[in-house]
């Protein structure tokens, strides 16, 4: 009898300590799960690899190297126009080479002392609008976004912004315009094929303004005084 109340006694310990165990396996699971996961981040980080690099060819030389795989302190005593030294090191991840064939991190570059919007056309690349008037008076021009070539080295950012003038085409050739003028003028050909449309309906009624329109277009279309309705100018 005492036996059975002991054993009765004794089983919510033994719940106790069933439960007490689990609790303590499921905690050791969630600590070192954490663990890996930590381990898991670290690897995947010290494995990323810099946008930069898509950029950077291995094992070149160092001079040769695009701006943005390397890093240049700034000589504030170069002159304006006139060659320069840079004391230049290549950014993480990136290998290069000197001249014979050595590792090398630190070097020296030569270019001329001048900011990135100081650069020749030639040496950078600018988007294109296709809303501002080409066929204007004054001539426009439009703000936009330039680049500077991976090769070309400068002071100063290498996006900057800048005032073109307005020349881009929307397909329409001077020739065909031309070449309508002269056979097909009377109709407003020319005009309809350049997307004047209404100008166009004018001649086509008109007879060309009794030739007298007509004349006159093809003065101003073999000019280029007339061009294109969408603001393009001719290829």
């Amino acid at each position: 009898m005492r036996t059975g109340k002991m054993e009765a006694a004794a089983e919510p310990l033994r719940s106790v300590r069933r439960l007490s165990r689990v609790l303590l396996f499921l905690s050791q699971c969630y600590i070192l799960s954490g663990d890996e996961n930590q381990l898991f981040s670290h690897l995947t980080e010290s494995t990323e690899i810099p946008p930069y690099m898509m950029k950077c060819p291995s094992n070149g030389l160092c001079s040769r190297l695009p701006a943005d795989c390397i890093e240049c302190a700034t000589n504030v005593s170069c002159t304006y126009g006139k060659p320069a030294t840079f004391d230049c090191t290549v950014k993480p991840s990136v290998t290069c080479v000197d001249q014979d064939l050595k590792p090398q991190r630190n070097f020296i570059i030569n270019m001329t002392c001048r900011f990135c919007w100081q650069l020749p056309e030639t040496d950078y690349e600018c988007s294109n609008s296709t809303t501002c008037m080409t066929v204007a008076c004054p001539r426009q021009r439009y703000l936009t976004n330039c680049t500077v070539r991976d090769h070309i080295h400068c002071l100063g950012n290498r996006t900057f912004h800048k005032l073109l003038y307005c020349n881009w085409t929307g397909g329409y050739k001077w020739s065909t315009a031309l070449a309508l003028s002269i056979t097909l003028g009377g109709f407003g050909a020319d005009r309809f094929y350049l997307g004047q449309w209404r100008e166009g309906l004018g001649k086509l009624f008109s007879f060309g303004g009794l030739g007298i329109w007509t004349l006159i277009d093809v003065l101003l279309i073999g000019v280029g005084y007339v061009g294109p309705a969408d603001g393009s100018l001719y290829i």
